[in-house]
Formats: C-alpha cells, structure tokens, sequence
C-alpha cells in the first residue's frame, strides 16, 4: 500500500499551487465581493493545461491522470472554490462524458477544444422540477426527420453565460416514464438562451444561469451514446463529478485550517499566542485529522476511477464525508478566530459560504447516504440495470 504521490503529479500539484497562490488568491476576495466571473483566468489555466489535466494528448489535453486532476481541483479551489468549480464542471461533467461515451467523430470535434480551453463546458440535466429526481426531466427531443428538436428549461447550470459546449439532457420518448427515455445530447452556445443569472450564497466568482432551449434543430451527430441511455451518461457522469466536488471541499477546508492555524500561532490573549491554550488546541487537532481523513476518502475514489474499477460507492463517501467536514471545519475556523472570523477581513467567512454548496450540489448528502447505502446493501447494480433497460 503505497500512499505517495508520483513525481509527475507532485509536480503537478505544485504547478497548480503556484499558479493559485500567485493568479488566483490575491484576486478572490475581490471576485467574491463584486460577483465577478473571472473569464480571462481560463486561457491562463489552459496555457498550463489545466483546462483538460487528464484528457489524453492526442484531444488536446495534459494527458496526466485523474488523481492529477484531483489535485489541481485541490489546489484551485483552496485558493478560490468558485474558480475550482468552473473548472470541475468543465471538465468532469463535460469533457469526460465525451471521452467516454463519444463517437470516434464527437471526440475529435468537441473535446480538443474544451481542453484548450477554447470553450467551457456546461452539464444541463436539473430542472424546476427535476434535481434528485433526474428522471422526472420535461425536456423533450421529438424525433424531426434524421434528427432531433430540442425544447425545454433549465435551472442551476454552472457555467451557462459562458459555456461554448452543453452536455443536456432531454426525454426522446414521452410515453417511457422515468429513466428509460432519456438521451443525451451535446449543443453548442449558440443553441442556448440564459433566461437568469442566479444570486448565490457563495462561490461569487462562478456563474449559475437558468436556461432554454427553444425549438433547437439538431442531427444525430449530437446524440451522446445511444438514444435513451441518456441516465446512464448522466449516472457515470456524477459518480466521476462527485469526486472532483469532494476535493473541491477539500481545498476549502484547508485553506479555512491554514488561516486558524497561522491566526493562533499569532494571536495573543492572557499573555500568550491562543494556541496554547488547550481549547483551541482541540480544535486544530480536531480540523487536522477530519482533513486527513477526507483527503484519504477522495485519493482513493479519484485511484479506483483511474484505474477502471467501480468506485460509486467510495465517490459518494468521499464527497459525503469531505463536504460535510468542509462546512463543520470552516465554522470551526470562524470560531477560532472569533470577531474578526466574522467579517471580510479575513477569509474564513468566504470559505464558510462556499463549503455549504458542496454538500447540494452533485447530488445532495442525503442522495449520497442513499447511494452508499444501497450499494452496501447490493442494490445499486439491480437499480442501474433496470434503468439502463
């Protein structure tokens, strides 16, 4: 059991510390306080091939693996979670899926771009009335000639203003309820209408649009895998996404645990720094061993997933377990710095506001508790196949 990193992601990992330490945290207060989506950080990131870290060359990408996408997702996100979001999106719910479920065609023409970064990608599956319930999506593709036309809303797409390839879903058969009649479909901006930009608790340097399609005309070189398997591009899709948002919170907590621990070592209260006193000393320690052990959980979902084994179930522990220890140690930290924890100051109220979404977004905690326990009670594969058909 080897728990080192190789060279090639430390040097990985250190290339995306710099850069986040030097582009991306003097500037995030900043972003956060003017709701400013940082647009021309992403040529920057695609420069250094962080916009397809584990796209293979030969699409454009760095070509590392997916644990080196963990890490710089790590990093980004320690330094802003809005700029580590823009990018887990991109790449996890975008990119990815093409790769894996994509003609020879599809990959060549849409995913070199995305690596590039010459394009953001969006993933449009949640609706008013389809979130959790992603079966339920009103979205319709009726059959037109060879192809399809598209109409429908969506709500909660992070990247949408932006976003110059869509990996939406929409129900090709009405008559199938549920799952079954879903497909996938990639469309290009151009196909999209941003109806809202949505005012958030946190993560002010990414954008969160509401959107339409109206009447959208698209040919079968659109479809993504086959038509009405769109829940099983959907369902491999979030079991790889919920990693990236795992160390997403995982970025966050640390940066939350390196600004109490610095303010302790120099604050002094009773004659002495407030880290010698035993109260905050639990605290720290507390802070330290649950990041430790989120960063555990999400090393080994993120290896299993690079290696090809299943990893549903430890994706979801991952992201259960570092989202809901990302918003206890990031209260933890205003606590430890007191007062000024609650204000703009310092930063710690910022990563409060940001942990909070991970524990929704990717599927909430209470659908990964569904998840896991299903999966423990071997009921996950008998689920997947009746939905798959």
């Amino acid at each position: 059991m080897d728990f080192a990193l190789s060279a090639d992601q430390r040097e990985i990992q250190a290339l995306a510390r710099e850069f986040a330490e030097a582009e991306i945290e003097p500037h995030a207060a900043a972003w956060d306080r003017e709701h400013r989506f940082p647009r021309e950080l992403y040529a920057k990131l695609a420069d250094l091939g962080l916009m397809g870290v584990c796209v293979p060359e030969e699409y454009g990408g760095a070509g590392a693996d997916f644990l080196s996408y963990i890490l710089v997702l790590e990093e980004l996100s320690r330094a802003d979670a809005g700029v580590g979001v823009t990018v887990a999106v991109h790449t996890s719910a975008a990119t990815l899926p093409i790769l894996t479920f994509g003609t020879e065609e599809q990959k060549a023409r849409f995913v070199p771009p995305l690596a590039r970064g010459e394009h953001l990608g969006a993933f449009a599956l949640t609706e008013p009335e389809a979130g959790s319930d992603a079966g339920a999506l009103r979205t319709r593709a009726a059959r037109d000639g060879d192809g399809w036309t598209i109409s429908g809303a969506k709500q909660w797409i992070t990247n949408g203003t932006y976003a110059g390839t869509f990996l939406l879903f929409a129900r090709t058969d009405p008559d199938t309820p549920g799952a079954r009649g879903v497909s996938a479909f990639l469309l290009d901006g151009e196909h999209v209408r941003v109806t809202r930009d949505e005012e958030k608790l946190g993560l002010n340097s990414s954008i969160t649009n509401d959107i339409v399609v109206e009447g959208a005309r698209v040919g079968r070189d659109r479809l993504l895998h086959e038509e009405g398997r769109g829940f099983r591009v959907a369902m491999a899709t979030l079991d790889g996404g919920r990693i990236g948002i795992a160390a997403q919170a995982l970025g966050i907590a640390q940066a939350a645990y390196d600004v109490a621990r610095s303010y302790a070592k120099e604050r002094h209260t009773f004659g002495k720094p407030i880290a010698e006193h035993q109260a905050i000393q639990y605290k720290l320690a507390d802070m330290s061993t649950e990041i430790d052990a989120a960063r555990l959980l999400v090393y080994r979902a993120a290896w299993l997933k690079q290696e090809g084994q299943p990893h549903t179930e430890e994706g979801a522990k991952a992201k259960l377990f570092a989202s809901e220890m990302a918003r206890r140690q990031t209260a933890e930290a205003i606590q430890i710095l007191g007062g000024y924890g609650y204000t703009k100051e310092f930063p710690v109220e910022r990563y409060y506001r940001d942990a909070k979404v991970t524990e929704i977004y990717e599927g909430t905690s209470e659908i990964q508790r569904l998840v896991i326990a299903r999966s423990v009670l071997g009921l996950r594969q008998a689920e997947r196949t009746l939905a798959q058909g």
